[in-house]
């Protein structure tokens, strides 16, 4: 089996703690941090000054804070700490984009790609890299990883291998990490495309500030899903938690973009790929609040389920679909739920339409390195599953 990734910061636990209680909860005063961990004030101050020196954290004087009468200086991420990268690959194109150890986005990039083989996209990722390391000095940093988003699920427990999606069929049961690691010379993680969406849309601010835990809905290409639980992505015993698409079969109507794209076409709608969609709304409102009618539906029925069975404190629904049709869809099935959750006492989630877009996969895979770091994966686990 490959040996499970690594990048090139290894942290204590109780240095991951520091770090990610500050990425939660923002500039904090040393005292509140030292309260709020449980740890003597002395061993904080190391600690922090470690985490400093190796550009993690830092002093965040633009936010000063009253601490028993007096100002302080609270301390915070540091965005020079570390970066990663995010790739995946769409049909006809990849994208890729590169984050700061804040998860804050330093720069996209997009370009054309119609080769399936996965070596290709690895040269392909590697020279275009090595342009913006040029153009932007980046590789002067500290490099996290490499996170690749995948539309696939796991084969036999082992998430570098994956059934894929026709349109990339040269990456089917194959040992992606070691393939890509081969070329890159660098560490790479390998993650369902939906799956890491979910983790993107857990980083933004007021979800990860908010709850512990979400469950998330994709709608692309198929319809995926992705679980975050108690702060982390739950995988599942074969790596394959969050394949929705099973409840909706693929010779029937279902609630992705492909459908949804389907559905227009025949409605005369001139849309050749998701990138069209916004484009013929107006001309087609009323094909499009059809749809969203009965995708609402069929996904309330997959969002009660999964809030019966895993308690999320929010439900997002996701996807490479136009912002206003993801709003109209969170609407319609929070109001589904509602119904549904008639009479029940105990607190729902709430359901809310993504802000990322198609963005979330891509950004999620660059997560990934980071997310590891930080220790919240269960790495027991994952080294008994690569």
């Amino acid at each position: 089996m490959p040996v499970p990734p690594r990048s090139q910061l290894q942290l204590s636990d109780t240095q991951r703690r520091v770090v990610q209680h500050l990425r939660i909860h923002g500039p904090t005063a040393r005292v509140h941090l030292a309260q709020a961990l449980d740890i003597n004030a002395a061993t904080l101050t190391r600690l922090t000054q470690q985490l400093g020196v190796l550009g993690l954290i830092e002093e965040n004087p633009a936010n000063p804070l009253t601490v028993r009468g007096r100002p302080t200086i609270p301390v915070a991420i540091a965005g020079h700490g570390g970066w990663s990268v995010g790739a995946t690959i769409h049909p006809g194109w990849m994208e890729l984009v590169v984050i700061d150890f804040r998860g804050e986005i330093l720069f996209e990039d997009s370009r054309p790609f119609a080769q399936g083989d996965p070596k290709v996209f690895a040269r392909t990722l590697d020279e275009r890299l090595r342009a913006l390391a040029a153009e932007r000095g980046f590789m002067h940093g500290r490099f996290l990883g490499l996170g690749v988003a995948v539309a696939g699920y796991a084969i036999g427990g082992d998430r570098n291998r994956r059934s894929v999606v026709d349109w990339i069929a040269p990456w089917n049961d194959i040992p992606l990490q070691d393939v890509l690691e081969g070329v890159l010379d660098m560490p790479v993680w390998i993650e369902n495309d939906a799956a890491a969406a979910a983790l993107a849309e857990y980083y933004r601010p007021e979800i990860m500030r908010r709850h512990r835990s979400i469950l998330v809905f994709f709608l692309g290409h198929g319809v995926g899903g992705g679980l975050i639980a108690e702060r982390d992505l739950f995988a599942g015993e074969f790596h394959n938690a969050g394949e929705v698409g099973r409840l909706f079969p693929g010779d029937m109507p279902r609630p992705s973009g492909i459908d949804l794209l389907a559905t227009l076409r025949k409605a005369g709608a001139k849309a050749d790929s998701m990138a069209d969609l916004e484009g013929v709304m107006e001309s087609h409102r009323g094909v499009f609040e059809a749809w969203i009618e009965r995708a609402s539906g069929q996904l309330a029925m997959a969002v009660h389920s999964g809030v019966a069975w895993l308690d999320p404190g929010a439900v997002v629904i996701s996807g490479a679909l136009p912002e206003a049709v993801l709003a109209q869809l969170a609407a319609q099935v929070d109001a589904h739920c509602n119904r549904l959750f008639s009479g029940y006492q105990a607190p729902i989630p709430r359901i809310c339409a993504s802000s990322l877009g198609s963005k979330a996969v891509v950004l999620g895979a660059a997560l990934t390195p980071l997310h590891d770091v930080l220790g919240t994966r269960d790495r027991e686990s994952a080294r008994h599953s690569i």
